[in-house]
């Protein structure tokens, strides 16, 4: 198969997902263009901020886009190509997309309450503390997954010999730049209040600038050390407001992400290669059968519960109309669908084509090295292009690191923020549970990305089908249709429970060998089983409100479009 065909396809399939289903969504629950948004209503300067819909869509792609599109379609070459692709443009038109809009819709239509918050007013305190609880837990595996990630990208030295590597450098060198260039650029977007047009040609220029400066002063330090840097620029992110850092990073990093989206595209038509791949290989691939691994593995692209956090705790309190809800929460996810097909592509381009066996390295290196060559084609030097790549692939890391930081702040400030005691008011404290939430994760992340990746996946389709029911329950109390969000939310608790199962079942085999090591194998046990028996009680809770004989006629406040 011409992987030219695929992304043809594909294309089509996500554009008319978007203009058929999308709409009908938005006819089907209706949105007031008149309405007044939570970030007039509640507008802090801080959280609350009416902005710009292209600036919250980029931070919406940027926040989203995080590591899974390329790690997760790559990996699930395992069973064959068609099998991927599939689940990544189903899940992505009817899992994904309507998870991250509804999410959105549903944080706008009750003044920016958070999904934790919305679970309080239509399933119970109890329901909202077990969800914040899972929330935190999840905060803290994707802060821990996404920064060993990143961590190793930055590293300037070759594990075996030592040497300098330049792309590593020069790739940290660039991401530094655009951080400190993010602030400057923050000040500009507020005070300046550029047109649109204006701001997208400053942003390019500045960017181009940025990436320029990077390339010619490479930073060489080992893992360790930016580790540190990474949690160190996390709290600062977390804790300052969203428009002197995340809103203009995010904004800036988009750019980068379409030039890297772009280029792979281009490369793809200037190239047309083959996809060497195997349409679809086994149902069970050394121990690993194709349900559930497939559904954990790509996430990211076809539907993610981290998404909804994004949706509902960030973006939604910043959007000026609600007319931009179809755009930013259901259109950002499916350019995010493209972004792991043309990851798919490259996969398959790379693979051997005599052997069909998939090419060799991490999935970012095969991603990087694919894109690198279509660039190196266009005439850009090859050092160069593996920088860009290598950036652009850890800019996707720590767009997603930044507001899932943040978010694992709010989620702890909100289970400890119900109470009125000393201890209460120390804890909920914006910079105390930065802190902690923190701290925690960087203790996780000492058990390597490897090691932690399978328990993130399983983690995060959990939290998908946790949140898919609480807003079915929301819709169901509004007096909204919501049975479009029934298939979605149990093939998701089918699917996580378990891989979850598996999972714990695989760590406790250990125990009886020497391969068993707390920091790694214990931490992850102890998170698992939490992780399992907080989805039991949330969905039970839920479910149990969802299809009771009796309803709650509690409505949102602020919620009267039908």
């Amino acid at each position: 198969m011409n992987a030219l065909i695929i992304v043809a396809i594909s294309i089509v399939v996500l554009g008319g997902g978007y203009l058929l289903y999308g709409r009908w969504l938005v006819k089907t629950w209706g949105v007031d263009p008149n309405a007044k948004t939570p970030a007039y209503e509640k507008e802090d300067g801080e959280d609350y901020i009416p902005t710009n819909s292209l600036v919250v869509f980029s931070h919406q792609f940027s926040s989203i886009a995080g590591a899974g599109p390329i790690t997760g379609p790559i990996i699930a070459c395992m069973f064959g190509w068609l099998p991927a692709l599939l689940w990544i443009l189903i899940g992505g038109v009817f899992f994904g997309a309507v998870q991250d809009f509804t999410s959105m819709y549903a944080s706008v239509k009750t003044k920016g309450k958070t999904i934790g918050s919305i679970i309080e007013n239509y399933i119970g305190k109890t329901g909202k503390t077990l969800f914040l609880i899972f929330e935190w837990l999840f905060s803290l595996l994707v802060i821990a997954a996404f920064a060993d990630m990143v961590a190793g990208t930055f590293s300037g030295f070759a594990p075996d010999t030592g040497a300098q590597v330049y792309a590593n450098g020069g790739t940290a060198s660039m991401t530094m730049l655009f951080i400190f260039g993010a602030v400057i650029f923050g000040f500009f977007m507020k005070y300046a209040k550029p047109k649109s047009g204006v701001l997208a040609a400053c942003g390019i220029v500045f960017t181009a600038v940025l990436m320029l400066i990077g390339l010619n002063f490479p930073i060489y330090a080992d893992k360790g050390t930016w580790l540190a840097v990474i949690f160190a620029y996390l709290f600062i992110a977390a804790a300052l407001p969203m428009w002197v850092m995340i809103q203009p990073r995010d904004y800036l990093s988009t750019f980068l992400l379409l030039t890297m989206i772009a280029g792979a595209v281009i490369g793809l038509l200037v190239m047309h290669p083959s996809i060497n791949l195997p349409v679809v290989t086994s149902f069970n691939v050394n121990g690993k059968m194709l349900f559930p691994m497939l559904f954990v593995t790509i996430a990211c692209g076809a539907v993610s519960g981290f998404h909804s956090l994004v949706s509902s705790s960030t973006s939604s309190r910043q959007i000026k109309n609600e007319k931009d809800m179809l755009p930013i929460g259901y259109g950002a996810m499916l350019l995010e669908s493209l972004l792991a097909v043309v990851a798919l592509c490259i996969a398959g381009a790379a693979a051997d084509p005599v052997t069909h066996a998939a090419a060799q390295g991490t999935p970012f290196a095969i991603f990087s090295r694919g894109v690198a060559s279509f660039l190196v084609q266009i005439g850009m030097p090859q050092d160069a292009a593996m920088c860009v790549m290598n950036m652009a692939v850890s800019t996707l890391a720590l767009t997603s690191l930044d507001a899932v930081a943040r978010i694992g702040r709010i989620a702890f400030q909100e289970l400890f923020g119900q109470g009125s005691s000393s201890v209460a008011k120390f804890l909920s404290n914006k910079y105390i549970s930065t802190i902690i939430t923190l701290a925690c994760g960087c203790v996780l992340s000492l058990g390597g990305y490897n090691n932690i990746w399978p328990l993130f996946g399983s983690a995060n389709q959990l939290l998908a089908a946790l949140v898919l029911i609480s807003l079915a329950v929301f819709l169901k109390c509004t007096g909204r249709q919501g049975w479009m969000l029934y298939v979605p939310m149990f093939v998701m608790l089918a699917v996580t429970f378990t891989a979850l199962v598996q999972s714990i079942i695989s760590i406790v085999v250990k125990l009886g060998s020497n391969n068993f090591v707390f920091m790694t194998d214990g931490l992850q046990l102890i998170v698992a089983v939490l992780l399992v028996a907080l989805g039991i009680m949330v969905a039970a809770s839920c479910l149990k409100t969802l299809f009771g004989k009796k309803e709650n006629s509690e409505k949102a406040t602020s919620d009267t479009a039908v």
